[in-house]
Parts: C-alpha cells; sequence; structure tokens
C-alpha cells in the first residue's frame, strides 16, 4: 500500500495552555494535529515531534482515553484506525565544528510506544535544563545522543541539516562522519529541510547511501505537509514505516514531495546591515554592496555548494524528488476555495495528487484550475528566499 507521511510537526501548546514551542501557534496540539491530517491533509502517518514534554506525555494519555485512538502492537498510535501517530522529540545538541568552535544541531528521535518515549524523557531531563520545552538545548553530542535514543528503541535522523541555524551541515561540520564517526553508519536517514532537494544534498558524496526525508517542519496546522513522503509499505504502524525509511523488506521510500528550495526563507546569502539578498555566484560570504563579511547570513545553496565533493550524482534506487506547492502557498486560492476542494474531494492530498485538472475545474474554474495544476507539478515563477524571509511564489 502506498501512503503519505510528514514525520515533523510541532506543538504549539498543550491542552492546558502550556508552552511547548514558542514560535508555533497555539491551536497546535496533539489532539488538533490528528483532526487535521484526518480531516483535510489526508496524511496518512504524521510524527509530533515534541512528545518529550511532560505536557505532551500527559495531553497523549488523555488522548488515549478518550477511545478515539490506541496504540499498535508493532508502534504508533492509531486515530480513527486510519491517522498513524509516530512519537517523536526533537532535541538540540552541541557540536564542535573544525575550528573548534561550538555550534549547534538539531536531531529527530522517532520511538514506537509511549513507555519508550516516557524513559526517554526522564533520562533527557537530566542533559536539558527544561525538559518541558521544544527544541531545547543537551549537553551532549549527536555522537552520544544516538546511543539514548537506541538505548529506548527509537531511531534518530540528523534534522533540516543545511540550515544555517541548528544544523549539521549549516553551521556543525563538513562531514556527519566527522560528528558521529563510528557511529554514522547507523544513520540511515538525514531530513533535507525546506532549503534544500535532493539534487543539492547529492552533491556530498558521504550521503550516497543514506535516504531522505522531506517533511513540513510545521509551526501551524495549515503548514502541516508543505513536504512530505510517499511510502510503500504493507501496513500503517512504526515498524513499517521505518522498513520503508530504511528501504528494508521491499518497503521504500517512492517519492519526496517538497518545495523548490528557491522558497526556503534560507536559500541565499543576506547581509544583516544591508537587510538584503547578496546577489553574487555562491558561495557568498561578502556582501555585494558594503563589503562586509562580519553579519552574514550564509543561505543552504551557498553553504552546499561550498562544501560539496562532487558534482549532484544520485544513487540509482534514490526516490524522485517532486516540486509541489501545498494549496495554501497558491496566489488565489484563499481559504473559501481550499474549502471548496476539500468539500468536493475530500483532503488536501486528494486534490494534489489523485484528481484530474478536469476534476478540479469542475470546482474552481478554467483559470485558477491552470494555476492549481501547475503548482502540483511545481511549474510556477518564484522570487528566490534568503536571511529568514520565505521566497514567494509570483503571479
Amino acid at each position: 500500500m502506498e501512503i503519505f507521511a510528514d514525520l515533523h510537526v510541532h506543538i504549539g501548546r498543550s491542552e492546558n495552555n502550556k508552552p511547548i514551542k514558542i514560535t508555533a501557534a497555539k491551536s497546535l496540539n496533539f489532539a488538533n494535529i490528528a483532526k487535521e491530517c484526518y480531516e483535510r491533509k489526508g496524511i496518512d502517518v504524521v510524527s509530533v515531534i515534541d512528545c518529550a514534554s511532560p505536557y505532551v506525555i500527559q495531553d497523549i494519555e488523555d488522548f488515549l482515553s478518550t477511545g478515539e485512538a490506541y496504540e499498535l502492537e508493532e508502534g504508533g498510535i492509531i486515530y480513527k484506525n486510519k491517522v498513524c501517530i509516530i512519537l517523536g522529540a526533537e532535541i538540540e545538541t552541541s557540536e564542535k565544528n573544525e575550528d573548534g568552535k561550538t555550534g549547534s544541531a538539531h536531531n529527530l528521535c522517532y520511538f514506537p510506544k509511549l513507555e519508550d518515549i516516557k524513559a526517554f524523557s526522564k533520562e533527557m531531563s537530566t542533559h536539558i535544563k527544561n525538559i518541558t520545552l521544544s527544541t531545547q538545548r543537551a549537553d551532549i553530542s549527536g555522537y552520544d545522543l544516538i546511543d539514548i535514543v537506541e538505548k529506548y528503541n527509537g531511531y534518530l535522523v540528523p534534522a533540516h541539516v543545511f540550515t544555517p541555524f541548528k544544523s549539521y551541515y549549516g553551521n556543525c561540520t563538513k562531514r556527519l562522519e566527522r560528528i558521529f564517526k563510528e557511529k554514522y553508519k547507523r544513520i540511515f536517514a538525514i531530513e533535507l529541510g525546506l532549503s534544500s532537494d535532493t539534487h543539492l544534498a547529492d552533491t556530498i558524496s558521504e550521503l550516497g547511501n543514506k535516504n531522505f526525508l522531506t517533511n513540513s517542519d510545521a509551526h501551524s496546522l495549515p503548514k502541516i505537509a508543505r513536504e512530505y513522503n510517499e511510502l510503500e509499505v504493507q501496513d500503517i504502524n512504526f515498524k513499517e514505516v521505518f522498513k520503508a525509511i530504511k528501504g528494508e523488506e521491499g518497503r521504500r521510500i517512492i517519492a519526496n514531495y517538497g518545495l523548490d528550495p528557491k522558497l526556503g526563507k534560507y536559500n541565499r546569502s543576506y547581509c544583516e546591515d544591508c537587510e538584503r539578498q547578496i546577489e553574487t555566484e555562491p558561495p557568498a560570504i561578502i556582501c555585494d554592496k558594503c563589503g562586509s563579511n562580519k553579519h552574514i547570513t550564509m543561505g543552504v545553496y551557498d553553504r552546499i555548494v561550498m562544501i560539496k565533493d562532487q558534482e549532484s550524482k544520485s544513487p540509482k534506487n534514490r526516490p524522485v524528488y517532486n516540486y509541489q506547492y501545498p494549496l495554501q502557498f497558491i496566489p488565489g486560492v484563499g481559504p473559501k476555495v481550499i474549502d471548496k476542494l476539500l468539500e468536493a474531494y475530500g483532503t488536501e492530498m486528494t486534490v494534489l495528487n489523485k484528481i484530474t485538472k478536469d476534476d478540479i475545474e469542475s470546482v474552481v474554474g478554467e483559470k485558477l484550475s491552470e494555476v492549481i495544476n501547475l503548482a502540483r507539478k511545481g511549474d510556477l515563477h518564484i522570487k528566490v528566499g534568503g536571511g529568514g524571509e520565505y521566497g514567494k511564489i509570483e503571479k
């Protein structure tokens, strides 16, 4: 069976209004994420990545008590017999870069059972000052974290590995193997992040035998599934999902669906003094206007050009990367249009992947259906993002 999975969604507030991810929407809680995936998005598997917070653990226990969801023997929580929720945690680790300076990187940690993440949370509370908040900095490196994650039956995936802040390639290292050393072989996948894609990542040879994930890193309900993965599995549960991610026993990642990296808010280098993108050829490390190199936020594209060791070369089994834009991103497609489409066809995954242009036209008319169809294929014009500002789809 073919399923859609978004394995990086945050919680803004707990059910009793306790802050979890400060920068995320208050409406983004465990129950609402499950409902959004079930009712509107059409996402079959979602990972909530703040489940190590004791406040979220309490919400999960309350959620299970409603009878609408239950834990699966093979891992995960199934909601209304349709959506599988994988319990996860995003942990920030401290890393020494090549110059001896300290950088920080984010790690996605996935666990099969509630009891596993409870135990993980308890141990990590000895390494993190405030375990109730999302993505807090631990006093350990990724080299140490992977052992703790696996101790509780989990898997570690380096998160948004190229972003200029809080990522391995972004500000910690030119090579992941330098950080993880002999444990690098236990890293079977990395998350690309919104400002990179398969073509860019495959310019780094050490990633040739790693699988790529495309996830939303959603900080609001509408942003769920702005990037996602299509998987081939035999059932919907934790065990099957990770067989697919690892490419085991015929399970596999069929395709990655993501934004064009130019839409990412850190695609090109940006001068903080001039408040503008640097327009020179990558890697841009000096502002072409003021000549400064002191307050430059390096773009993902620029960083990859700097550290790559080959021209882009994908292994034969690399899944296709499909550029695609969510309905919310499309010019002229507002909430009313989205509601009409979902009323007619059920979920956003259906609208984006399973119906024809004529089907769309029957609901929204010829002109708008043409734009939506181009967005489904990633064929719209883009103004490049950088310096913390997302790129824009031009009308």
